[in-house]
């Protein structure tokens, strides 16, 4: 016969709670709808370290925490109004009665669709786009726009440094705050991790406000996933800016690496509409202080001007996904624009670690006669990670796509096909810019853009070495084992 009152007294308490964090974990797994690879593999990890496996779990893969926050920072009233206007151009799409001012791009209809639906994109066509391949570009361009602002500024970086460039443009922002122009500053809590509060003080005393984005809640706080990777300025509501390039002296090649390249964009037109919006979910995500629903027409007008002056005639949707979204928007959008090409494939990022579907599109568009061409770093940022972007390269190589080193770091992401579609963005090509961060992207419709990039894509060649399989064979064989270890964590999502 059990005693169970001694065997309930001589339980390990260190055994109790591991039982517990099991059972609670296997269960927001369930709550969550991981994808099962995901899920398996964490349930694994705990059950073989289950006390750091807990500890990792709540650092890196739980969502539950994000997606109560969202629940609790819903804006209803302003969601209607933007509903309304997401409907009508979707039924103008559906009923083939919206007018495409670029006819080339009907072939593309599809994709807009698919941007509008599962994203609540809308396509603009009066944009004027500016690419830069520089942070000296985009920087010297950037401080004009802000010493030239009229009425607001609102900025969003994952990164900012508290070094020349930091202070340069934090400088500039205090002044405008000075003058009365009203700046939001928004930086990610764990990518701007070393850079000191300090930084921002004189712009918070001339009346600029001031937030960190850090989406978790109570001791979850101290999450490391979840990152807001975002890079986006919106100027007076009519100039807005998207890309790679945080702040920071490093994007100019003034730290540890050298030779740095990166792509950013400034836009001009309607679609700088919804990268206002963008910012203000964002923004309202952590600030309390304002509320969209209470916006009145006069101060909806101030960042969303309803009347914009036509600069350019480029279609754009502005694209965002993260651990709130229902799905992985941009990555269907990378998905549909790979499965729509024809003739080629252009795909620079600093890193490619996909999950299976992708994979297996680029793959599929290399067998059916499409030139796939992708370049990544010649040296890496995260050497880790690296070994995880050269144990797909095999992978591409043995398919027909070309893979091509930069001499450098290459921290572009984009994509173009056929030279008519392109993706600029924050996104790069793998599982944590597809499920894990906040990111956004435009996709662009416009043969003169899709040229461009691929211009730029055939200068960068220049400086560049192709991989092919012997590379990959030469190896060391202990290389060659690292990269599969890392490949093997990249479902641990």
């Amino acid at each position: 016969m059990i005693d169970w009152f001694d065997f309930i007294f001589h339980i390990n308490v260190r055994h109790v709670i591991t039982i517990i964090g099991i059972v609670s974990i296997i269960i927001m797994l369930t709550f969550e709808r991981k994808k099962p690879e995901a899920a398996l593999s964490w349930i694994l990890v705990i059950i073989f370290l289950p006390i750091t496996g807990i500890v990792l779990y709540v650092l890196f893969g739980q969502t539950i925490s994000v997606k109560l926050r969202l629940r609790i920072r819903r804006k209803p009233k302003f969601d209607a109004k933007v509903n309304k206007i997401l409907y009508d151009q979707l039924k103008l799409l559906n009923n083939e009665a919206f007018e495409l001012k670029d006819t080339n791009m009907e072939k593309y209809v599809d994709l807009i669709r698919l941007n509008l639906k599962q994203n609540g994109s809308l396509y603009s066509q009066d944009n004027a786009v500016k690419i830069f391949t520089s942070a000296y570009e985009k920087y010297r361009q950037l401080l004009f726009d802000i010493e030239n602002a009229k009425e607001s500024i609102n900025l969003l970086y994952f990164i900012i440094r508290n070094d020349d460039i930091g202070r340069k443009i934090i400088q500039a922002l205090t002044k405008k705050a000075q003058d009365g122009v009203i700046v939001r500053l928004c930086y990610d809590e764990v990518g701007s991790i070393l850079t000191s509060p300090r930084l921002f003080k004189p712009l918070i005393k001339a009346g600029g406000m001031v937030q960190k984005f850090s989406p978790s809640i109570f001791f979850l706080k101290l999450q490391a996933n979840f990152r807001n990777h975002r890079k986006i300025v919106v100027i007076d509501g009519k100039i807005g800016y998207l890309g790679g390039i945080n702040i920071g002296n490093e994007y100019m090649g003034l730290k540890r690496i050298k030779n740095w390249r990166d792509t950013h964009i400034r836009i001009v037109g309607s679609a700088v509409k919804m990268l206002q919006l963008r910012f203000f979910l964002d923004w309202l995500y952590v600030f309390d202080d304002e509320d969209l629903d209470d916006f009145d027409e006069e101060k909806l007008n101030l960042y969303f001007p309803s009347k914009i002056e036509a600069k350019g005639s480029t279609g754009v949707q502005i694209v965002s996904s993260g651990p709130d979204s229902f799905d992985d928007e941009i990555k269907n959008g990378y998905m549909k624009m790979i499965n729509s090409a024809k003739k080629s494939i252009l795909i620079q990022t600093p890193y490619f670690i996909p999950d299976d579907a992708f994979l297996h599109s680029i793959k599929i568009a290399a067998l059916s006669g499409v030139d796939v061409q992708v370049m990544i770093p010649g040296v890496p940022d995260k050497r880790f990670i690296y070994l995880g972007t050269l144990s797909y390269v095999s992978d591409l190589l043995n398919y027909g796509v070309r893979v091509f080193k930069y001499d450098g770091f290459l921290h572009s992401k984009s994509i173009v096909i056929d030279d008519e579609v392109s993706s600029i963005g924050t996104t790069n090509f793998d599982v944590r810019s597809f499920t894990l961060n906040y990111e956004v992207n435009a996709f662009i419709y416009d043969t003169n853009i899709g040229i461009r990039n691929r211009k730029i894509f055939e200068e960068d060649l220049k400086y560049c070495t192709e991989i092919t399989q012997v590379d990959m064979d030469k190896m060391s064989k202990i290389k060659k084992f690292m990269c599969a270890i890392v490949r093997l964590f990249t479902p641990l999502i």
